[in-house]
């Protein structure tokens, strides 16, 4: 199951480097991938096993140091 994210707040790959990280820490995540765009919402795609909860990865995302987009934010 592939589900995009998007993230504010990303401006680098050491950015990028942390939420990986921390996404990858929830279980039955399998994949991150992080197209970073500068001065906007990064697109994080996360494959995981199952179902992924939003407040599982809003949570990685926050302890990372960034934040969620708000819904329906433009790219």
């Amino acid at each position: 199951m592939r589900t995009t994210f998007l993230v504010d707040g990303m401006t680098c790959h050491h950015c990028v480097r942390h939420v990986t990280t921390e996404l990858q820490a929830i279980p039955g995540v399998t994949e991150v991938e992080v197209e970073l765009r500068s001065g906007g919402s990064s697109s994080v795609v996360v494959t995981c096993d199952g179902p992924l909860a939003d407040a599982d990865v809003a949570a990685a995302v926050e302890e990372a140091g960034y934040q969620m987009a708000p819904p329906g934010s433009l790219l």
